[in-house]
């Protein structure tokens, strides 16, 4: 059997809300299959459902074949896990959170030790088992409510938002994690998202939500020419699509259309996407000496304060975001529709 779960025609209400809405859909058994939507789309709801922590109001749920009903889902349940976004833990040791799900379901003592030892090694906490759990880093928390999840062994592990607010080095810690679950436990694993480059980099198949619907569903590839969707929401902006042609350097060329092309430190060819970071763009008032690749001019349309950094859409050709701390924002004397210079490194921009 191919498929893990599958939902037909699920809506879920919460009263006169509509969390979701007709939705039909397959899980892939024993790969990373992404939910990526905005906060408010569906997909926490949705997670629940495939969990089997909550009934659709509307439509059904087969898991591993298996019809749920009242009189089965205590027993499907036990094949899945949830990690939420919001972590939560014991106030005792890093040994003890991890081994709580495991004295539930009745292993031996020497069973949990090794799950547990397991469980921390694969989220590089391998020594932290008597430390305070609440005592940790944010991002250590996360990964211990993981390892607590990675532990039971079930079948399907579900994870909300599973590096929102982490700082890199976390965020690069739980994502080899997902990637080394999937390719030594061979679970199936159902992450939700709104970060595209994580889709990119980890799952084979996504979903698309949208206001509770299922506007998109398929390769990771395919969804990711759907830019118009994917660029109001993500985690990164600044997304262009183009045709890319190499130079004699080493480096590409990519026409974004709008008159504008966008050098870039990569070698691929064809149709491709990419995006900037707004905050790997330096913006001047006048024109300026840089090793940057790219130096482009523009006019501020938008200005966003946002307390300690300041937000600029720039029309370049193309609309850019840009952010600048709040002094550097004084300092220049910025306004709308003031021109002023963008630059930004071939390195900066990154294939999506």
């Amino acid at each position: 059997m191919n498929t893990i779960v599958e939902l037909n025609t699920v809506t879920k209400l919460y009263g006169e809300i509509t969390a979701l809405s007709n939705i039909s859909l397959e899980i892939p058994r024993n790969q990373i299959f992404t939910l990526i939507g905005p906060n408010g789309s569906g997909k926490t709801t949705l997670l629940k459902i495939l969990a089997l922590l909550e009934k659709p109001t509307k439509g059904t749920v087969t898991f591993n074949g298996e019809l749920v009903k009242a009189e089965n889902t205590d027993k499907l349940r036990l094949n899945s896990t949830m990690v939420f976004q919001k972590t939560a833990l014991f106030d005792t040791t890093v040994a003890k959170n991890v081994a709580y799900g495991l004295k539930l379901r009745r292993f031996s003592k020497n069973e949990i030790d090794e799950k547990i030892r397991d469980a921390l090694k694969i989220v590089r906490l391998e020594g932290y088992e008597k430390r305070r759990a609440k005592k940790l880093s944010g991002g250590e928390q996360q990964r211990v409510s993981l390892a607590r999840a990675i532990s039971l062994g079930t079948e399907l592990l579900l994870l909300d938002e599973p590096t929102a607010n982490l700082d890199q080095k976390n965020v690069s810690i739980t994502e080899a994690a997902i990637a080394q679950i999937l390719r030594e436990k061979h679970n199936t694993i159902v992450l939700a998202t709104h970060n595209i480059l994580q889709m990119k980099t980890l799952s084979e198949n996504v979903a698309l939500l949208l206001n509770g619907e299922l506007v998109n569903f398929g390769k990771t590839d395919k969804i990711l020419e759907d830019n118009e969707k994917l660029a109001g929401f993500a985690r990164i902006e600044n997304i262009f699509s183009g045709v890319s042609r190499l130079t004699e350097e080493g480096t590409a060329i990519i026409d974004v259309g709008g008159c504008l092309q966008i050098e870039a430190a990569i070698k691929k060819e064809g149709k491709i996407s990419i995006c900037i970071k707004p905050e790997d763009i330096i913006v001047s008032k006048s024109q300026f000496t840089s090793s940057a690749r790219n130096v482009l001019k523009g006019k501020i349309i938008e200005i966003y304060d946002l307390g300690s950094v300041v937000r600029l859409k720039v029309d370049a050709g193309k609309s850019f975001t840009v952010q600048v701390t709040k002094r550097s924002f004084k300092d220049m004397g910025l306004n709308l529709n003031m021109e002023v210079y963008l630059a930004f490194k071939a390195s900066s921009v990154q294939i999506i």
